[in-house]
């Protein structure tokens, strides 16, 4: 049987406050490697990242391109930006 349990206040303060254990299967970092570290986001089909609407100038040549391909280039926007930042 699962028992689902909320986590307090108090729970979190005692696992924000536990020791991190290193072992030779999970070897401390460096600060070189943790340098390198992207955040990732999930590969499901099924994930959506939520939409926030902002305001941005985009040079007009590359909207021209974007806008050539379909009329999704603000998807195509987000594709290019989150290959950009999460490789």
């Amino acid at each position: 049987m699962i028992i689902s349990k909320k986590l307090t206040d108090k729970r979190i303060n005692e696992i924000r406050k536990a020791p991190i254990i290193y072992d030779e299967d999970i070897p401390e970092f460096t600060d070189e490697q943790l340098k390198e570290f992207k955040p990732g986001l999930p590969k499901s089909p099924f994930f959506s990242p939520a939409k926030k609407t902002i305001s941005i100038k985009i040079d007009t040549d590359i909207l021209e391109v974007l806008e050539a391909e379909g009329e999704i280039y603000q998807t195509r926007i987000n594709s290019i930006l989150r290959q950009a930042l999460f490789g």
